[in-house]
């Protein structure tokens, strides 16, 4: 593996892992006051892109990462859909 290649899968790695602990915290909180909406919903749609992206060059770490992050994401910005309050 070369030296592009093996950026491009930490970078993955890490930024896909990133968002792990988020989706946990709101599983098992059931909370996302500190969750923005409107950031969530950009960057759901964002991942999509991103996804989309990878796919259409066939480049293997944009889709690994993006295909994990989009779920994760979407889990997100469902939740904070779901569990909106008035003081959200």
């Amino acid at each position: 593996m070369d030296l592009t290649a093996l950026a491009g899968y930490a970078g993955a790695t890490l930024t896909t892992i990133a968002f792990v602990p988020q989706a946990l915290h709101t599983w098992r909180t059931r909370s996302t006051v500190g969750v923005s909406l409107g950031m969530y919903a950009i960057f759901t749609a964002g991942v999509a892109f991103w996804l989309a992206y990878g796919l259409l060059l066939s480049e293997w770490p944009i889709i690994i990462a993006n295909a994990i992050t989009f779920p994760l994401a979407l889990f997100i910005l469902v939740m904070k859909i779901r569990f909106r309050s008035s003081s959200d």
